[in-house]
């Protein structure tokens, strides 16, 4: 089955201590578009300016994304500017110029309404609604939030979450959600406002999966070499929609587990380069390599 995408998309500078890129492919739905597109169809829903290079849109037909829910207006393409320290954990937001994004609604074309899998990427909870609302009876949804639209569109998120079956945040985002210093207080009580499911992600440390009396904790994949942070979680929320889609018609939490492991192992690949050129050249035995070792490490026996 194929997994809609709905998030956005942007032209990126990223900066770190060693290395400075500029004009790369970014957004939230681009790097889910790519990792999901491993496992599944994808239909991706977003909105470029004139000046995204046509060279993107050979890139999504290459790898079976569809791109007719990308909006092509007059005007210039969401940006970012970001720069990281040496903790690559730490990044600074240098610019944002929304562009065409600022005045974005979704619209389905009427093939992407059927659906069966759902991915909400990183958008206001409002426009994240709206895709809902255009949608006949998907089978799961998955949502990513960020700060942002916890601070500012508390209750535009309360108002989504019982319609999300699997809601991603981060470790912090979920202390903000809850005012909880526990991970494991906060999953739980964020799980009992609507979601069927919630992750955690943790950055380098993994993550954790919550369910109804339902617990699970993936380990991070080790990594000697990080060129670019940007997009990782975009790339483990992509990784576990397209995981589903392509493998499974009704979600069991046996399932996630597997999904968030799959998600896990493509976000390790997404750091290895700037923007999404490691999942460019990226192939499937790479990734099944990975998922084997990160199975056999997971693994540990107790002798007396």
């Amino acid at each position: 089955m194929s997994v809609l995408v709905v998030g956005s998309i942007a032209l990126d500078t990223v900066k770190t201590p060693v290395e400075e890129h500029s004009n790369l492919l970014g957004g939230s739905a681009s790097y889910a578009a790519a990792a999901a597109s491993f496992f599944s169809p994808v239909k991706l829903v977003g909105v470029v300016g004139n000046d995204f290079p046509d060279s993107e849109f050979e890139f999504w037909k290459s790898r079976k994304i569809d791109s007719e829910g990308v909006q092509r207006v007059n005007g210039k393409t969401f940006r970012w500017s970001g720069e990281y320290s040496w903790d690559l954990n730490m990044r600074e937001t240098r610019s944002i110029a929304l562009n065409v994004f600022e005045n974005f609604q979704p619209k389905l074309p009427g093939s992407y309404r059927k659906t069966d899998f759902v991915l909400l990427a990183n958008i206001a909870p409002t426009l994240q609604s709206h895709v809902l609302d255009q949608m006949e009876q998907p089978r799961f949804v998955v949502a990513d939030t960020m700060d942002l639209w916890i601070e500012t569109t508390r209750a535009d998120l309360d108002a989504l979450l019982p319609r999300v079956d699997l809601l991603i945040l981060n470790d912090s985002e979920a202390r903000e959600m809850t005012k909880e210093t526990s991970l494991i207080k906060a999953g739980r009580r964020i799980r009992k406002s609507g979601p069927r499911y919630v992750a955690i992600k943790k950055g380098e440390h993994g993550a954790l999966l919550f369910g109804d009396d339902e617990f699970f904790s993936c380990g991070a994949y080790p990594l000697e070499d990080i060129h670019d942070p940007t997009g990782a979680g975009d790339t483990f929320a992509g990784g576990i929609a397209g995981y589903l889609a392509g493998t499974v018609k009704t979600v069991h939490f046996t399932d996630l587990r597997k999904a968030m492991i799959y998600g896990s192992v493509l976000a390790s690949f997404a750091v290895e380069a700037f923007s999404l050129e490691r999942l460019r050249k990226l192939s499937t035995d790479e990734i099944k390599e990975r998922y084997e070792t990160f199975k056999l490490m997971s693994q540990f026996e107790v002798t007396a």
